[in-house]
């Protein structure tokens, strides 16, 4: 899904090495050049719609939008599953959205 730098430069660079990415952008959203779209294909989907979220399971997955990632890699297992967090896995952030000035924030460094 297009987000902030850590996921799209992954998609980035399995797409240098020959995987298929495909960024999904929300809609009705101006989005300017996305200098680590190379070599992705992209597609807009409303994902409040079920058709949107039906689509979205096809190519992606969200535990999030109730998306069961081993249930897909039976479907597909050439799908590539990548979590990436910025708190860690465990802990009482781990389910947190955060970037850069949050983690200086949280960690007390300058």
């Amino acid at each position: 899904l297009a987000g902030l730098a850590p996921a799209p430069f992954c998609g980035m660079v399995l797409a240098d090495f020959g995987a298929k990415v495909i960024r999904v952008d929300r809609t009705k959203v101006f989005t300017t050049g996305d200098t680590l779209a190379r070599g992705k294909r992209s597609v807009a989907i409303n994902l409040k719609t079920a058709h949107g979220v039906a689509l979205l399971r096809r190519l992606c997955v969200m535990e999030k939008l109730g998306l069961n990632p081993y249930e897909l890699l039976r479907e597909n297992p050439r799908l590539i599953f990548a979590r990436l967090t910025g708190y860690g896995q465990n802990g009482c952030y781990a389910t947190a959205a955060g970037h850069d000035i949050n983690y200086l924030a949280l960690s007390g460094k300058d």
